[in-house]
């Protein structure tokens, strides 16, 4: 197996411009390739409490990357619909194409479709047909939909 220096420079990575640590994209990336962490702390001389200690704080920042980009790639969107909490679930498809009609955008979703995607992405903020939480749900100009809650 290639040295983690190999790996990450094969797969681009560049501490300028990335949230994670270079020590936390070695773990990562030897942890990826089915190394358990005390090879992974033998190959870089460093304790498995370390190393686990350092895969947990990569994967923290990797979960606060992909919030980060949701939140964005939600408010950019040219159309957004806020669902306030109360409404049915079953209405939500409606006001978004009437959203998107409105900005001739078309949207890749079926109704249930958008349903399932909404609920999922929602996660315990819609329980059955019911959305217990205000939702902000973005229309990207490509017609992919982000979900975040707005509460």
């Amino acid at each position: 197996m290639p040295a983690a220096a190999e790996l990450l420079s094969r797969a681009g990575f560049d501490s300028d411009g990335n949230v994670l640590t270079r020590r936390q994209a070695e773990v990562l990336a030897l942890r990826e390739r089915g190394l358990r962490q005390a090879d992974i702390a033998e190959r870089l001389g460093t304790s498995r409490a370390n190393v686990s200690s350092v895969e947990a704080s990569a994967r923290e920042n990797v979960e606060k990357a992909r919030e980060t980009v949701a939140f964005a790639e939600t408010v950019a969107a040219p159309v957004r619909v806020e669902v306030p909490a109360g409404s049915d679930l079953y209405d939500v498809p409606d006001q978004v194409y009437d959203a998107c009609d409105e900005a001739d955008l078309k949207v890749s979703y079926s109704a249930p479709d958008l349903m399932k995607l909404v609920s999922d992405a929602a996660g315990d903020a819609v329980a059955g047909r019911r959305v217990d939480a205000d939702l902000l749900v973005g229309v990207r100009s490509d017609g992919s939909v982000r979900v975040r809650r707005a509460d």
